[in-house]
């Protein structure tokens, strides 16, 4: 009987080819979408799958006099790994990460770059599972001096040779050794933390650091009893920092404790989080999930409606089996296994799809997704089940319909129930194309906001500006390279930074003295060379930029207009022009130094944050970090020869590296344009498999009113007339779908746009021009069918009769 059921559901699928080509297209279509994010969902939770400890990360909420608002940081306080530890039972330990730029490293006579390295402490590969392949966990790190390297990083350095024992030098620096104590697996690339040497942070501590309160430069993560009550441990913190702080400092702090789990997905509202790989907000990872879902529901609606819309044409069939003894249990179980069976074709076809799109999916994301079905059981497993469970989904209601015709009235040639059923699959179509407008309103919008935030006049000009890194001895010779630059034709203006434009610009403390009491406040600082404004464009509003060379004598600043308007507070009524030539330094520092401008508020970080004070001076014995080139040419390539050129001649001993600040700015919207263009990509999937259902179900009607078209005809109907008869029942259909999706849409895209800082106001054309382009697409897909019909010689049609 089985054997039976399934050459008769082969011989239906084979004679209804293009249906049957349909259905599978459109669930294979849904399978794949749903496999790609699945995947993409299944890599992003895995992140620190590999540390089996409960460690959490400790985390601050800062909000110092000044500041326009409290911001969340992932930085800590040298003194507070060990005192925690001390004084609260339930921390069992402790380790503290520093993150280092570009560690340059000499083993004999060759030169060596670590990208990615840290200081911890010694407990480090105590509380991470990381694999240790060489040393001993409990020591590698234990003494001064210490340095445990990646396989990778130990193969660049040493090739084959065995590294353990062996000393590296850091480059420039004859004393500054590190012995290789132990090698460690590649870290794996589901990792917040990305490292190629661990360096021992006792190297670098000094005594005085034990009681260095308010200090924020390095990240803490606390190992803590399995049994450990979260919210009641953070209830003791402020507690714990008046104990330790003195004055008001500790009325400026909050701690928090964010589990290992959360660094990774749910740190998108904490700034100065330097250490945290590919950083990704778990909300867009719930929407691709829930997405996926609409768009293999859609498929699944597909299947029901062209299964139900092909229910005449198997009518005769299911009264002979009724007739013959055949149970309603017997053919739900006959149209369910045909189900399933197709099911499983269209799962074919969607892991063919899968392989195909994979890495552009990687390239798009920048992820690396695996798709091994047979080296993981559970994927093979849960693909087996799925689509078990799709095809019993989506045959479920065309095996009940099916199944409930009676024998007798069948073989009569009287169907019943029609208006029924019509009115359930207009329901499906209704579902489905509210589906599709939805994301294509998301679509729209979601990209809007992506490009609003790449291309908003944020206050300074970033076109054409190479940034390049300064090393020691380009540091000291800023000033030579400087003046050879600006030789060269195509070079407009050079000026050097402590900081990049577009990251977390650093705080500190600073004193105004204005006609009142002395104001203390915290403010972002950047220090920059004296032609900073002119090369970023960045305007003016009173006052005057800083002086050539050493004019200003290290003691001008200028402040933006937000600090500005902190510091007017006082002195209601005053213009900009007051503060020029108050008195402004460092807090705790009783600075001569001088107010001599205020310039626009600009956005030195990305449009996820408001603009916050900052306060800009000139300060050569500090030196810069960052040097910062504007070109005139397109030909960028020609004159990075040229900086590349100058950069050996006078830092011969340093790498040259580079980056266009364009680029930069790309990076920080990275996940803003994976989610935008995963979202379109699903959206478009949305619309095509809704349209092969329509062009479908349009096929179906045409079959069954084709008398009707043909005696239309014959009275003298036109062919538009006729595309007109067969279209309008499934626009109104569509219209129906949009007047559900439109509210749906504004809402939830409302409420995600409050995440932004600065954000699109949505405006109502979206809507319309969404409505428009389903209905358009609607009849599109109907009209190819309703032209076709309505073409046909009515004669062919009505012979019969």
């Amino acid at each position: 009987m089985i054997k039976n059921y399934l050459k008769i559901a082969w011989r239906n699928l084979w004679k209804h080819k293009g249906y049957s080509l349909l259905n599978i297209l459109g669930l294979a279509t849904g399978m794949t979408a749903c496999i790609v994010i699945m995947l993409f969902v299944f890599y992003e939770k895995s992140f620190d799958d590999i540390h089996k400890k409960n460690v959490y990360r400790l985390d601050e909420v800062q909000k110092f006099p000044g500041m326009v608002a409290s911001q969340n940081v992932a930085l800590s306080m040298f003194p507070m790994g060990p005192t925690l530890t001390a004084e609260y039972p339930e921390i069992l330990n402790f380790t503290r990460v520093r993150n280092m730029d570009k560690v340059k490293l000499r083993f004999d006579d060759k030169k060596f770059t670590l990208d990615e390295a840290i200081f911890v402490d010694s407990t480090f590969l105590k509380i991470f599972d990381y694999e240790l392949l060489e040393g001993d966990r409990n020591q590698v790190l234990q003494k001064p001096n210490s340095v445990v390297l990646t396989e990778e990083s130990a193969s660049k350095i040493f090739g084959k040779a065995d590294p353990i024992g062996k000393i590296i030098t850091v480059y420039g620096s004859d004393t500054t050794r590190f012995n290789v104590t132990g090698i460690l697996k590649n870290t794996p690339k589901n990792s917040h933390l990305q490292f190629e040497g661990l360096f021992s942070f006792n190297t670098m501590i000094k005594p005085d650091f034990i009681n260095n309160w308010g200090g924020n430069w390095l990240v803490t993560y606390l190992e803590l009893s399995k049994d450990a009550n979260i919210a009641s441990l953070e209830k003791q913190f402020p507690a714990y920092l008046k104990r330790h702080m003195k004055g008001d400092g500790a009325g400026y702090y909050q701690l928090f404790l964010q589990s290992l789990k959360d660094v990774h997905a749910n740190s998108t509202n904490i700034t100065h989080d330097y250490q945290n790989y590919q950083k990704f907000d778990q909300t867009y990872t719930r929407v691709f999930t829930i997405v996926a879902l609409i768009v293999l529901l859609i498929a699944c609606i597909n299947f029901m409606n062209l299964s139900t819309a092909r229910s005449a044409g198997r009518a005769k069939e299911i009264g002979i089996r009724k007739a013959s003894g055949s149970g309603r249990i017997q053919l739900g179980a006959q149209f369910l296994g045909e189900s399933v069976m197709l099911c499983f074709f269209s799962l074919i076809l969607a892991v063919l799809f899968v392989l195909l799109l994979l890495p552009y999916v990687n390239d798009l994301s920048q992820r690396q997704l695996e798709f091994s079905i047979f080296k993981n059981p559970l994927l093979l497993v849960g693909l087996i089940v799925g689509t078990v469970l799709v095809g019993i989904i989506s045959g479920l209601y065309p095996a009940a319909y099916l199944s409930s015709f009676s024998a007798a009235t069948v073989l009569k040639g009287v169907m019943r129930g029609g208006n029924k059923k019509l009115s359930f699959r207009n329901a499906l179509v209704v579902g489905q194309f509210s589906g599709a407008i939805f994301l294509m309103i998301a679509t729209v919008l979601t990209v809007r906001q992506l490009n609003y935030m790449q291309k908003a006049n944020i206050g300074f000009d970033r076109e054409q500006v190479i940034t390049i890194p300064l090393g020691v001895q380009s540091g000291k010779n800023y000033e030579a390279i400087k003046e050879e630059l600006l030789s060269k034709a195509q070079v407009v203006s050079v000026t050097g930074s402590g900081q990049k434009l577009g990251n977390n610009m650093h705080q500190t403390g600073v004193r105004y003295h204005g006609p009142g009491p002395v104001r203390e406040m915290a403010s972002s600082q950047i220090v920059v060379d004296p032609d900073y404004l002119t090369l970023y464009k960045i305007k003016l509003v009173a006052g005057r930029n800083f002086k050539d060379g050493n004019a200003d004598n290290g003691k001008a600043y200028i402040v933006n207009e937000t600090l500005a308007k902190e510091l007017l507070k006082d002195t209601p009524g005053k213009s900009l022009d007051y503060l020029i030539g108050k008195n402004f330094g460092f807090g705790g520092m009783d600075s001569a130094g001088v107010i001599v401008g205020v310039s626009k508020d600009f956005n030195f970080n990305s449009l996820h944050h408001k603009i916050e004070t900052l306060c800009i001076f000139d300060q050569k014995d500090w030196g810069y970090n960052e040097m910062s080139v504007r070109i005139k040419t397109a030909r960028a390539e020609d004159v990075i020869g040229e900086i590349r050129s100058t950069w050996k001649n006078i830092a011969p001993e340093e790498d040259f590296e580079y980056q266009f600040l364009d680029d930069h700015f790309a990076e920080l919207y990275q996940a803003d344009n994976t989610v935008s263009e995963i979202v379109g990509i699903l959206a478009g999937l949305a619309i095509l498999i809704s349209c092969l259902g329509l062009f479908g179900l349009a096929s179906f009607s045409v079959e069954q009113r084709v008398k009707e078209i043909g005696v239309r005809k014959v009275l003298g109907a036109s062919v538009a007339e006729i595309v007109n008869l067969l279209s309008r029942d499934f626009v109104k259909l569509v219209l129906v779908a949009f007047i559900i999706a439109a509210p749906l849409a504004w809402f939830a895209m409302n409420k995600w746009l409050e995440d932004y800082a600065y954000r699109i106001d949505i405006p109502v054309w979206v809507f319309g021009l969404a409505g428009i382009l389903a209905v358009g697409i609607a009849l599109l897909t109907v009209s190819f069918q309703s032209i076709k019909a309505a073409l046909k010689n009515p004669v062919k049609s009505l012979r019969s009769e």
